[in-house]
């Protein structure tokens, strides 16, 4: 046996990184799987159809003024472009393929004793996860509305509209950006409740069609869309009008629409919290 010559104690030679900054690793390396999946790549695509009609909408709008009469370039149609039910329906599919898994496959592999081991806190591991689901959403969704606006500009050679409406900026991207954070929450919930992604894909579509269809039968049986509170997608419909100015399209006042999607956050927020500690590892 031969004898060990040196035990002495070395010094860390490598790079000291800042904690709070491990939810990073978590977040590239989830986008960059995902993105290597031709369905989420042509869905993504897909969500941004409305973007080049509504581009050639403006065009033909600020070359031809009879065009205005019919498809006028307002406040409603930036309102319009994200509440408009393509968009919706592709939204949705993004959220389930992409978020369905995201917590459900590491539940079933066991792979958050792994993760929660490590110098990562359970919020790093909840936000790292959340920011993939985030990260999709938003190009699909807010990113389009945003570059619209910018289309606008360029196109009619002028700030002439975003001086009119000073108010579009961010109108846009708060509704935009509530159609994003409220399904990203809910989802990422769910995903963290079940080992199966189908399981977790049936029941967020279960959940949204379930409280479509009460929303009918209510709205039938007491003649009015006050009851519009049950529905998710009609909560979105009724903060859009009121961030955008519109017409309300419900009875339902806005700030029950408000407390309930921010109810659906924090329910989400409490899953996530319960669900990610029942399994962390203390050092």
């Amino acid at each position: 046996m031969s004898p060990v010559h040196d035990q002495s104690y070395a010094r860390y030679q490598g790079t000291r990184r800042p904690t709070g900054h491990a939810w990073a690793v978590i977040f590239k390396t989830g986008t960059r799987q995902l993105l290597g999946r031709r369905v989420l790549v042509a869905l993504l695509l897909l969500a941004w159809t409305p973007f080049l009609v509504r581009c050639v909408q403006i065009y033909f709008a600020i070359t031809t003024p009879q065009v205005t009469r019919i498809l006028p370039v307002d406040v409603a149609m930036f309102q319009r472009f994200i509440d408009n039910g393509f968009q919706g329906v592709l939204s949705f599919l993004i959220t389930i393929y992409v978020g369905a898994g995201l917590i459900a496959n590491d539940r079933r592999a066991r792979a958050l004793q792994v993760y929660l081991s490590k110098p990562l806190g359970r919020m790093e591991y909840i936000a790292g996860k959340l920011a993939i689901l985030l990260y999709f959403l938003g190009f699909a969704v807010i990113l389009p509305a945003l570059l619209l606006i910018v289309m606008q500009v360029i196109l009619s050679g002028s700030l002439s509209f975003v001086r009119a409406h000073p108010s579009i900026v961010p109108a846009v991207v708060l509704a935009s950006a509530i159609r994003v954070i409220v399904p990203a929450f809910a989802m990422l919930a769910l995903s963290a409740l079940s080992t199966s992604t189908r399981y977790v894909a049936v029941m967020y579509a279960g959940i949204l069609f379930f409280s479509e269809a009460m929303y009918g039968v209510l709205s039938f049986v007491t003649g009015s869309t006050g009851v519009a509170w049950v529905s998710l997608g009609a909560n979105f419909d009724v903060v859009s009008d009121a961030i955008f100015g519109q017409p309300p399209r419900y009875e339902t006042p806005v700030i029950v629409s408000v407390l309930v999607l921010a109810a659906i956050v924090v329910v989400a927020l409490s899953v996530l919290d319960r669900q990610v500690r029942g399994v962390e590892v203390v050092s």
